[in-house]
């Protein structure tokens, strides 16, 4: 295992622990919890590379982030987890 791998996969855990919190968050409507539940699921396969994960998860956390219900903290935490997801994107 190479040190790169070994911190995009700490960043990757970085990144489900934010969307475990999203998922946890009674204030967020269900709908974002079950797709922040799905991108967990989607950054957990193993048999996907990671640029193919980190795209999956960004196409459904962008239409997450567009529906108008979400409350201003849960839309906030879903741009920083995107965030996050873009820089180990474009680490790769």
């Amino acid at each position: 295992m190479f040190l790169g791998d070994n911190v995009t996969s700490q960043q990757v855990a970085q990144i489900c622990d934010a969307l475990k919190e999203l998922q946890d968050d009674v204030s967020v409507p269900r709908n974002i919890r079950k797709g922040a539940k799905e991108v967990h699921a989607i950054l957990q396969r193993s048999n996907e590379s990671l640029d193919v994960r980190v795209a999956s998860a960004l196409s459904v956390l962008d239409d997450l982030v567009n529906d108008p219900n979400v409350p201003i903290h849960g839309r906030t935490a879903i741009w920083n987890i995107m965030s996050q997801l873009e820089s180990v994107g474009s680490e790769n």
